[in-house]
């Protein structure tokens, strides 16, 4: 038995412009980190006893013979690039839900990936996991998404990522003390909007507007300096809430469906009871927005806000781990062969009578 732990993730500066079609012309950057909120994948072989040879549980629950027959997007194609011959039981438990801007989708794919890994006694670094991970959403599933989830989710802790017209990244932990960190983390307000969207298709509108929107990605990927700068000094951090702010306005103009009258409605409200920055977190469009706003308001914003879910978080400084490595003893093909032919009569049927 194998158990994944992939934290979800807050992007606060530089969204947009962590998409190959942008950097590999202009160059990009991304700040932010990973958070105490995960996706956990439990992974084990399938012991050759039942009629089928992959067991899926997640939202639905999947039973089939062959990869290809998998309806999950993302584990069949993890179970394709990894050529899985054998059988496999998934499980997925997640402490937000997904298509809500957290990074759920990239959480999933590379807490499968490390998982599946493990399973074969494999210790991928975190790079294979991150690259591995943007290779399924990107060129197996053809998603409309950025690379900063999938290396966030990989690498975890809250970095400076910049990605270069070479195609490269690189990724840099901010190191600010911890007393810091808590102080941010203090200013920050989660909440859960209920609005439920596909990333990839509100990403997909405004990456066709790249052409046209070449001087918002440039102001949002300076801001990202801005926003390094402001978190990195001794200053107050009142800063990071006017560039949030700043970005929000620069963002909803990427294009149609990254706000709308409910989230507009939303984030003056905040604004009103206290707020100065703030952001729908991911492509927008739904999902989970992010608030700035000084300590002493927040209560006034929470009570401003009494429909909306506030998700209390905190900044973490691990990626996707392994939290439980239980290798079972595996069956030789040889020893598959004849339980497959010796147990077919007996296979999903029903348990003896004991009498009572």
């Amino acid at each position: 038995m194998i158990i994944s732990r992939t934290p979800f993730r807050i992007s606060l500066f530089g969204g947009g412009t962590d998409y190959p079609a942008w950097y590999r012309v202009h160059g990009g950057a991304v700040l932010g980190g990973t958070i105490d909120k995960y996706c956990y994948l439990t992974c084990r072989y399938l012991p050759p006893f039942f009629e089928h040879r992959f067991r899926l549980v997640y939202s639905k629950i999947e039973t089939c013979n062959r990869v290809d027959e998998i309806r999950h997007p993302a584990a069949r194609a993890a179970l394709e690039l990894l050529k899985f011959d054998r059988g496999v039981e998934i499980h997925h438990d997640g402490d937000l839900p997904a298509r809500s801007g957290m990074g759920s989708s990239s959480s999933f794919s590379v807490g499968l990936l490390h998982a599946l890994h493990a399973l074969r006694g494999q210790m991928p670094t975190r790079r294979e996991l991150a690259d591995q991970g943007i290779h399924i959403e990107r060129e197996m599933l053809g998603e409309t998404v950025g690379c900063q989830d999938q290396i966030l989710a990989a690498f975890g802790g809250f970095n400076h990522i910049t990605f270069t017209r070479g195609g490269e990244y690189v990724v840099r932990p901010v190191t600010v003390s911890a007393e810091r960190m808590r102080d941010l983390s203090s200013h920050l307000l989660v909440f859960y909007t209920g609005i439920i969207r596909t990333a990839s298709t509100v990403a997909k509108k405004v990456v066709d507007r790249f052409d046209v929107n070449k001087r918002q990605l440039r102001i949002l990927r300076d801001m990202v300096d801005e926003g390094l700068a402001a978190i990195a000094s001794e200053e107050s951090l009142a800063a990071v809430g006017d560039l949030l702010h700043e970005a929000w306005i620069v963002k909803r103009s990427l294009g149609d469906g990254v706000s709308n009258p409910e989230i507009d409605a939303i984030y003056d409200t905040a604004r009103a009871s206290g707020a100065t920055g703030g952001k729908i977190l991911g492509a927008g469009g739904g999902g989970f927005m992010l608030l700035f706003a000084p300590p002493s308001r927040h209560e006034e914003i929470k009570n401003a806000l009494p429909h909306l879910i506030h998700v209390p978080f905190r900044f973490c400084s691990g990626g996707s781990e392994i939290v439980m490595y239980e290798p079972e003893q595996e069956y030789h093909a040889a020893e598959i062969a004849r339980i497959d032919n010796r147990t077919a009569p007996f296979r999903e049927q029903p348990p003896e009578d004991d009498g009572e």
